[in-house]
């Protein structure tokens, strides 16, 4: 009677477990993202903030693939501010899901260390 229990519980701990690294390499995959989407809007802000100390009759190129198209000043502030406005709202829905997957991470845990409770507990 024993036997089969101990199988589904080898069965349940082993899916918890790849769960487990599943998760884990999806919350890297997202502190990744959250990185590069950082280092992105960095360098927005900075392009904005040396933009915005130009006169505005300067000439300004905005690079569109390998080329560069002459742009109004004001049309590439503007670009920069839903630029950083989308990447902003990015890196939140990101920070969210990781949080979401950490949570999810923290409960496969606490499951696993469950089952090695019962089954020290049925052991002994």
């Amino acid at each position: 009677m024993t036997k089969p229990i101990d199988l589904e519980l080898k069965k349940a701990f082993l899916e918890l477990q790849v769960k487990m690294v599943e998760t884990s390499k999806k919350i890297q995959m997202i502190d990744v993202q959250i990185g590069v989407m950082k280092r992105v809007l960095h360098h927005a802000d900075v392009t904005q903030q040396e933009i915005s100390y130009l006169p505005p009759e300067t000439k300004t190129y905005e690079s569109v693939g390998r080329m560069f198209l002459l742009t109004d000043l004001k049309e590439i502030k503007q670009n920069l501010e839903k630029r950083i406005s989308v990447l902003s709202v990015r890196t939140d829905e990101l920070v969210e899901n990781k949080q979401f997957l950490e949570m999810n991470l923290q409960e496969s845990e606490d499951n696993i260390r469950e089952m090695v409770q019962q089954k020290k507990e049925q052991g002994d």
